[in-house]
């Protein structure tokens, strides 16, 4: 398996699609990463690949992760560049020939698989937006993808995804499913580490505490979320607020007018306000917040930061955007895109964060990356026996056990010139071969079958 990426910067899709990666590496698959960029410059941050959690995740991991070497400044939602010279072509090239089926992050690599050349690979899009209009030119490349047969599935991280994408153009056929899933032993509530983050910061026990972690990007909308924490710190004297994400530091020029503008003769007020950058280490962060706000207005799908915040005992406030209602339905609050009632929804959620504790414990398995790992394990199977060939490892069988695939009609021979090399899940599969009883929904890729939570 090869996964390509645009480049190693902060954000969810990544996060998400790495771990997807790492965990499929655990049941037994071969995977590698090809990124287009081995920097980029975003958000107000040089983002080297080399310094990337999800690169150094990877490669401890044994996955292999390599770089066409560019280094460019990427504007979100659109591609630096769609022309490629020969020798990164015949390293892509050299990349894909080895591989069964490739994993595309988001649409915007397919400026480069769609070149012609390549070698011949069934390509899995993996979708993670709920904007298609606004990702530049990538709509056009995925389209012109699947109506060539290169692209033969997308995975949509969540519904309002497949809706987006079904509605600009794509085929409904081709849109599976899968939600969003964090490792549960990771994501935890955490008292111990809840106390000695707020110390490390000098912020009280007992003391509210909102994060916001989130790139800054113009989708996040964070001139919304610096007027609403205007509000909220002026109501709540003892209150702090936690910025995280790539460009959530001082050292942003963009950020700090922001603040000026959003806090005016407040400014005083903002000095409750720490902008703390990338972090390693965000199941601390959440641990140590009584609410985990998101105020996006565009784009979102399933906001990964609602998740983790929500596993680690915090209660979710979010605007209407993308999935993030059905996400929060019981757990969390939903606002309005007006910053007085999100300050009052941060209020609200604080004070009930006890009693909320029983509904999120509850709701943990359905955020687990077992489900969500499982799932794109057995999408990726059928992709593997239907567009490849080869052995294929069965939930009825012992684990390691491969049953042979049928015979091949000789008219069909050719589209089956690799039936011969070993197949891709000859490892263990996960689902009921760990005794997991996960099953993809028919209908739409999603998880039918309920499991035991991370074990």
């Amino acid at each position: 398996m090869l996964s390509v990426y645009e480049g190693f910067f902060s954000g969810g899709a990544r996060i998400v699609h790495s771990d997807v990666v790492l965990g499929l590496a655990e049941g037994g698959q071969s995977h590698q990463v090809l990124s287009l960029h081995g920097e980029v410059h975003r958000e107000a941050t040089r983002q080297r690949m080399e310094d990337d959690h999800c690169y150094r995740a990877l490669t401890a991991g044994g996955v292999g992760v390599t770089s066409l070497g560019r280094s460019a400044g990427l504007v979100d939602g659109e591609l630096a560049a769609d022309v490629f010279s020969g020798p990164e072509l015949a390293e892509t090239a050299r990349s894909m020939a080895g591989a069964d089926v490739i994993l595309s992050l988001k649409e915007q690599p397919l400026a480069l698989l769609n070149q012609a050349g390549l070698p011949r690979r069934p390509v899995v899009v993996c979708l993670h937006r709920s904007d298609p209009e606004n990702q530049g030119p990538a709509l056009d490349e995925l389209k012109a993808a699947i109506a060539e047969g290169k692209v033969v599935a997308c995975v949509c991280c969540a519904e309002s995804t497949r809706a987006a994408y079904e509605a600009a153009g794509v085929p409904g056929e081709v849109l599976h499913v899968i939600p969003n899933g964090v490792d549960l032993l990771r994501f935890r509530p955490d008292a111990a580490a809840r106390l000695a983050f707020r110390a490390s910061l000098g912020i009280p026990a007992p003391a509210p505490v909102v994060v916001f972690a989130a790139r800054y990007a113009r989708m996040k909308n964070v001139p919304l979320f610096l007027r609403a924490a205007r509000a909220w710190l002026s109501r709540e004297p003892e209150a702090h607020v936690l910025m995280c994400g790539a460009g959530m530091t001082g050292e942003n020029p963009a950020l700090r007018a922001d603040i000026e503008t959003a806090f005016g003769e407040d400014r005083h007020l903002a000095d409750r306000i720490r902008l703390l950058g990338v972090r390693g280490d965000m199941e601390s962060v959440y641990a140590a917040a009584d609410v985990v706000a998101l105020t996006s207005v565009s784009g979102e799908a399933a906001p990964l930061c609602l998740i983790e915040g929500m596993m680690c005992g915090a209660v979710a406030v979010t605007t209407d955007v993308g999935d993030s209602a059905s996400i929060v339905d019981g757990l969390g609050l939903v606002t309005p895109p007006e910053p007085g009632a999100i300050a009052l929804a941060w209020s609200a959620a604080a004070a009930r964060r006890t009693e909320l504790s029983p509904a999120l414990e509850a709701a943990r398995e359905r955020f687990s990356r077992t489900r969500m790992i499982a799932a794109y394990a057995t999408l990726l199977d059928e992709v593997y026996a239907s567009h490849v060939g080869g052995q294929r490892v069965v939930a009825q069988h012992a684990v390691g056990d491969a049953v042979a695939p049928p015979a091949v009609p000789e008219d069909d021979a050719p589209s089956y010139a690799l039936a011969g090399e070993p197949g891709l899940l000859q490892g263990p599969l996960f689902g009921d071969v760990l005794g997991l009883g996960v099953g993809l929904d028919p209908h739409h890729g999603g998880v039918g079958e309920e499991i035991a939570d991370e074990l």
